[in-house]
């Protein structure tokens, strides 16, 4: 807790130390604390039984009474900051928006306004001070201030373009203000995150400093002995209608490419509110709250709002200590190598074998780009690195809390790398296969225990691709599965708990789309148009340009395994997907596919095709999803959805493939399936599970 001693009281973090002046104890529930040293307030957001701070009502109205205080009697300088060592403020709390009326958000965001209004207003000089992430409205009140010094490895946001929002704070004027408005727009319309380094580049970070070095920044700022720049001549230029009119015709093309408006209404609105009002922030301000609240009705939002929700459960899933120190990987193949690197850059202790040297050596350069990809110090690279050994003699299995196989998709392979680790594995360890077709009932006859022997399916890349499927077989232990999960939410994967069936959740339900494309293409509907419909749908990209990115090997060997097991009709496996992959043409792994992937990631473009297009491809996928959830491979219709947003992309915006479902109507897409039954075929006969949707 923070004393209440007159000199500088230092709050542990790790191996550095926060400066948060003497700050006395909170009062009560108070999400703000106040202290003086040398006529400096230091106001410290630390919220109760929390680890990290959110802006809710609370927050504001509380400091709302101490912006009064600073009214009444002016320091020398204000100096706001968190308490927590997580970071500054993860954005707004946003649990009971879904409780708000459209009146009721404006009021408060008008309440909000009022007080950073105020704060901005203050006489004496402001000062954020911002470690870790400031996010949304943390962003917001840190924009408020004069001042903002990022502490090494800070990071700045607006991340609520992705629950169909934009800033509601007073980001959307502040920030163009503040930075290049092109550049504002661009971290608004993206809600990417501006690290240290970029923040200080773009004008959002006055001064970047080391946490022992704070307090003379601050008071290098009081005495006015740094400098910053002002505006340039291309911020001024905004502020006439004529630019900012041809520079938002150009947002709203990039924007329709990614996000269309119909889809994805909130970019939109932002490029509207900023055309239209970026040299009045006046009109902005008022235009921003009725914008927002608007925004807050839309379905795409409140879909958003229920994937953000949908994570943070999977979130939970992992939150315990895993007792999982060690790991070693066998297999340095694309997945191995992948899943060894990122382990180390999370803090494991990671030793990786494999048969052939070489892969090894790639392994070390892939961490080294994947530390630079999540912008990590040097320092923080050369520990990441440290903790990832090539071990081709296997010496790190004895020592292994658990053993990630990552062989090739061979059974005989396998079998045979787990009789080998019999008399090597330590007691207690744990063997985890990242098997994507095979069966675990099929290798854990040759697993050293069975008991402690289940699956880790990533996906590919590992860096990327946020889900864990965590497979357990009927005679898997409980305690195995529960620190599997835990060690998914030690790396910052989002584990999903499944059960031992052919392609587990996700290619069970995925292998079905993806060959319906390749069924319409054998009729002749061209590949673009296919793609471009499912794009049209929601897709992140369509199945025939996903095929080739997952490998069209891959794909034959999946819906080989699928079809051999499951008793239900599959999609014919196409003889054009057999000549490519007999070919070597596997996909952009070999540079081409069904597309040339020499010139690039394609960008198909193609209306048109036959009027059940869509359907054809998207509810063979509800319904694989649908006969998982009444085979238990899944817990619930929550998981289900996440697993499928979070490893394929299905079309956020629409909430999941069975919350899609139940908005369209459970009795529309059964007559819709037996349509397409009668037109096509077997394969789409409704599973038995839709009459207990």
């Amino acid at each position: 807790m923070f004393g209440s001693n007159t000199g500088p009281v230092l709050r542990n973090l790790g191996e550095t130390r926060l400066e948060c002046g003497p700050v006395r104890p909170g009062a009560g529930d108070t999400a703000w604390h106040q202290g003086r040293d040398d006529d400096i307030v230091w106001l410290v957001l630390d919220q109760a039984d929390t680890s990290i701070n959110k802006v809710s009502r609370d927050v504001i109205q509380a400091l709302a009474a101490e912006v009064d205080k600073l009214e009444r009697d002016p320091p020398r300088a204000l100096v706001i900051r968190s308490g927590k060592p997580a970071g500054f403020a993860a954005g707004a709390d946003i649990k009971g928006f879904n409780d708000m009326s459209r009146d009721q958000m404006s009021d408060l965001l008008r309440q909000g306004h009022e007080v950073l209004d105020r704060l901005a207003a203050l006489e004496c000089p402001t000062i954020c001070v911002v470690h870790g992430a400031a996010l949304g409205a943390g962003l917001e009140i840190a924009l408020a201030c004069d001042w903002r010094i990022a502490v090494q490895g800070a990071s700045f946001g607006f991340p609520e373009v992705k629950l169909g929002l934009h800033p509601g704070l007073g980001g959307t004027f502040r920030l163009p203000a503040l930075i290049d408005p092109t550049e504002a727009m661009t971290l608004m319309l993206t809600g990417k995150t501006a690290h240290t380094d970029k923040a200080e580049k773009l004008g959002l970070a006055d001064v970047i400093t080391q946490e022992r070095h704070v307090r003379a920044a601050i008071e290098a700022i009081v005495a006015d002995k740094i400098d910053r720049d002002q505006p340039g001549l291309k911020a001024r230029a905004f502020n006439l209608a004529s630019a900012r009119t041809l520079a938002a015709q150009r947002m709203r093309s990039e924007t329709q490419k990614k996000a269309p408006k119909d889809h994805y209404p909130a970019p939109h609105a932002l490029i509207d509110l900023w055309e239209k009002h970026g040299d009045d922030p006046a009109a902005m301000q008022s235009a921003e709250i009725e914008s927002f609240a608007a925004l807050l009705d839309t379905e795409t939002s409140k879909n958003l709002r229920r994937v953000f929700f949908l994570q943070q459960d999977l979130k939970n899933d992992g939150r315990e200590e895993d007792g999982i120190r060690q790991v070693h990987v066998i297999g340095a193949g694309a997945m191995g190598a992948e899943i060894a690197a990122w382990a180390a850059l999370k803090g494991k202790s990671v030793t990786l074998g494999d048969v052939e040297l070489e892969p090894l050596g790639k392994t070390v350069s892939l961490a080294r780009k994947i530390c630079k990809d999540q912008h990590l110090s040097s320092i923080e690279t050369r520990n990441a690195l440290d903790r990832l050994m090539p071990d081709p003699k296997g010496y790190g299995i004895a020592q292994a809390d658990l053993i990630v196989e990552a062989a090739p998709e061979t059974a005989d392979l396998k079998e045979k790398i787990y009789s080998a680790l019999s008399d090597k594995m330590k007691e207690g360890a744990i063997l985890a296969s990242n098997t994507s077709s095979l069966r675990l009932k099929d290798l854990r006859g040759a697993a050293p225990d069975a008991g402690r022997f289940a699956g880790l399916h990533f996906f590919n890349p590992v860096s990327k691709m946020k889900l864990v499927e965590v497979v357990r077989h009927d005679g898997t232990e409980d305690e195995v599965v529960d620190r599997l999960a835990r060690f998914c939410g030690a790396i910052d994967r989002l584990p999903v708990r499944v059960t031992d069936y052919p392609g587990f959740l996700v290619n069970r339900a995925l292998t079905p789309y993806l060959m319906e494309a390749m069924v319409l293409m054998d009729e002749g509907v061209e590949k673009e148009k296919i793609d471009a419909a499912a794009i049209a749908f929601g897709m992140p990209m369509g199945p025939v340009t996903l095929s080739d990115q997952v490998g069209l090997d891959i794909c034959l060997h999946v819906a080989e395994s699928l079809t051999s097991h499951l008793d239900k009709s599959m999609p014919a496996i196409s003889d054009r997907l057999r000549e490519k992959v007999e070919a070597g043409d596997t996909g952009k792994k070999a540079g081409r596919g069904f597309y040339d992937w020499s010139k690039g990631t394609p960008h198909p473009d193609a209306a048109g095709g036959p009027d059940d297009l869509t359907d054809r491809m998207i509810l063979p996928m509800l319904n694989a999803c649908v006969e998982c959830l009444r085979q238990n491979v899944v817990g619930s219709v929550d998981e289900t959805d996440a697993a499928m947003i979070f490893a394929t992309g299905f079309a956020p915006f629409r909430g999941g493939p069975m919350h899609y479902a139940r908005t369209r109507g459970v009795d529309a897409i059964l007559q819709r399936l037996d349509d397409l039954q009668d037109r096509h075929g077997d394969r789409f006969v409704p599973d038995p599970g839709w009459q207990d949707l």
